[in-house]
């Protein structure tokens, strides 16, 4: 694979974005990675370096549309071109009854989980569809919670089941650039955030079980996977889980 492939992951410095973006610095590519704090930034960067990739990071606050702006202007101006966006970059909220749900939290998960993503959607679209040769692939994190709900997170849960939805419009409204959207779904991948589903989560139907995690490492082999795709061929939906969490059937 070439060198010259260019990604940014959002939401780099920590779980999955962390784990993404070395697995494609490992695979060749060279990376900006976005987020909110430097200081982890900077850390997988080190990481990055000490593997032989080429990465760069590039505080953003993806809610901020002028600051979504400075990031791809800022990729554009070190690397001249977009290859892959992974939108990674999210957040759960506070598990709430959801007639008890503070506004200001609705538009906090809103914010970052959906406008975000479009606004990083939208500045990759105009990059991408410009350059030479054109095109390029982005791929969203839906999440499991893409499809089924957890007690309690209706702001998270409503921008997942959004994502969705942006994903197949982004494919179909991509289709004249040449350029392919997916979505991978991911459950129980072991990351600081999950950190409490070993001492128990609660479920449907009102219990508190403790439910299995798998190594974060799979989900940053699996955007690979989904990156090294040849342009004519693209994964719409990718679902990849803990094998035994209470997802499928009736847990």
């Amino acid at each position: 694979m070439a060198a010259s492939r260019i990604a940014i992951v959002t939401g780099a410095g920590t779980g999955i974005g962390r784990s993404a973006s070395l697995a494609l610095g490992r695979a060749g590519w060279s990376v900006a990675l976005a987020g909110r704090r430097p200081e982890p930034l900077q850390a997988v960067v080190a990481e990055g370096t000490a593997l032989g990739a080429t990465m760069i990071a590039v505080p953003t606050d993806v809610a901020e549309p002028a600051s979504v702006a400075a990031l791809f202007a800022a990729v554009k101006a070190r690397f001249g071109r977009l290859d892959l966006l992974f939108n990674n970059a999210g957040i759960g909220g506070r598990a709430v009854p959801l007639e008890d749900m503070a506004v200001e939290d609705w538009r906090r998960v809103v914010d970052i989980n959906l406008n975000g993503m479009f606004y990083c959607t939208q500045q990759a679209f105009r990059l991408m569809k410009d350059q030479d040769p054109r095109g390029g692939r982005i791929i969203n994190n839906g999440s499991i919670s893409a499809h089924a709900p957890r007690p309690n997170a209706a702001p998270y849960t409503a921008t997942k089941h959004a994502i969705s939805g942006l994903t197949k419009a982004t494919a179909l409204d991509g289709r004249k650039y040449d350029i392919a959207c997916g979505q991978i779904d991911i459950g129980n991948a072991a990351t600081p955030m999950t950190q409490r589903m070993g001492s128990g989560m609660p479920q449907a139907d009102g219990s508190v079980r403790p439910e299995p995690t798998m190594n974060v490492d799979h989900v940053g082999d699996a955007i690979v996977q989904m990156a090294n795709l040849s342009p004519d061929a693209n994964v719409l939906t990718m679902t990849i889980m803990a094998t035994k969490m209470p997802y499928v059937g009736r847990g």
